[in-house]
């Protein structure tokens, strides 16, 4: 009935649950609270009007618009209810996704650096660390391809050797083989010039000139010896002999130079050389070569008892032996000769020493043995017509 109250409710009277804290929370009797009594729900009606919209956030670049105009709301219209899922979700600005915990910047230590452990390290089967291994190897192998790379540059030095040296053994050979036609190739003007100057070849440095007046027809070497020169000469053999006899620019002195050509090889001539250089079988007065004593000429009185000096060349490049023999255009005897290299040592006081002689004949000697090996190269290195 209208006016009618309601009857009230001991307190009391309120059912243990009611009020007591939910469950997962500490509960108190301090803290009972006593919900207040509601009033049944209205029906639900939907307002007449809609809520105005969220406006749209301002533009950088044009004003923002005004609101939209909205009705006055209904007052005996049921107001709606402030739950959020009930308004409608109009245009608004998005969310910061820098600020949302699920993102990695609101992560607590997202921003530090990452730092990772290497892994230990540890040993191999043999027992090495394996770091250790790993920096070894590299080394080990730059250590063999250096190795390698210098085998390979010794390798190319020696074999670059070996052919300069093929090259100069061809070379050689050349040289000895054209060496042993020359007596019969070669003018005798080339060999035996006419006029040949010897530049400090006198005593004392002093220059000397000297002038072709006879020249042998080629011969054997029969009668071109003593008897044991010839036989120290055997191994080498004779193919064929050529001398010319100069005097001086007095016509003082008088010196036969032959040029031996010999049958031999370059071992044999070497071996000759050895022998000579050994036995000093260039300095013994038995083994003396003879003048060639040119009738009619200032040699005609040169022969076997006027030889004062002599030397003699066994060479190793040519199959040749060159010498020389010197004595008086006057013709007198010599009781005691001595060999060039005698001759010109310092404090010899032999008449040949005295004389000048062994500069005679080691002078022209060693003039025409160069000629010899200047024609010889040129020979060497001319082509075929």
């Amino acid at each position: 009935m209208p006016g009618a109250r309601r009857p009230e409710r001991s307190r009391g009277d309120f059912p243990a649950s009611f009020g007591a804290p939910e469950s997962g929370t500490a509960w108190s009797p301090h803290m009972r609270t006593f919900p207040m009594p509601t009033a049944p729900p209205r029906p639900a009606t939907p307002p007449k009007t809609a809520p105005p919209p969220r406006p749209a956030p301002p533009k950088p670049t044009a004003p923002p618009l005004p609101p939209r105009p909205t009705a006055p709301p209904d007052p005996g219209a049921a107001q709606p209810s402030h739950d959020t899922a009930s308004w409608p979700q109009g245009p608004g600005p998005l969310p910061d996704p820098a600020m949302s915990w699920t993102t990695a910047a609101g992560t607590p230590g997202s921003n530090r650096p990452v730092v990772t452990f290497g892994e230990p390290e540890g040993y191999d089967e043999r027992g090495w660390g394996r770091s250790l291994v790993s920096r070894v190897a590299p080394r080990t192998a730059a250590a063999a391809a250096c190795m390698v790379l210098g085998l390979g540059l010794i390798g190319g030095a020696v074999t670059g050797s070996w052919i300069i040296d093929d090259d100069g053994d061809v070379a050689t050979a050349s040289s000895f083989s054209a060496a042993a036609g020359l007596w019969h190739n070669v003018p005798v003007d080339e060999l035996f010039p006419p006029t040949v100057l010897g530049t400090g070849a006198g005593p004392g440095g002093a220059d000397r000139t000297w002038t072709r007046i006879a020249v042998a027809p080629a011969t054997g070497c029969a009668d071109a010896f003593d008897p044991l020169l010839r036989k120290a000469l055997a191994p080498v053999g004779c193919q064929r002999l050529i001398r010319a006899t100069y005097t001086d620019a007095t016509q003082s002195y008088v010196t036969t130079v032959g040029l031996l050509f010999t049958k031999a090889d370059p071992a044999a001539m070497t071996a000759l050389a050895k022998r000579f250089e050994a036995e000093h079988l260039d300095r013994r007065t038995d083994l003396m070569p003879l003048p060639y004593a040119a009738k009619g000429t200032a040699a005609e009185r040169f022969g076997r008892h006027q030889r004062a000096s002599w030397t003699i060349s066994v060479l190793t490049d040519a199959p040749v032996v060159a010498y020389a023999v010197s004595g008086w255009a006057d013709g007198r005897t010599v009781d005691t000769p001595q060999s060039a290299a005698d001759a010109e040592a310092s404090g010899a006081t032999t008449a040949a020493a005295q004389a000048g002689l062994g500069n005679e004949a080691q002078g022209l000697a060693d003039r025409i043995e160069r000629r010899l090996r200047q024609t010889t190269a040129g020979s060497a290195t001319e082509k075929p017509s």
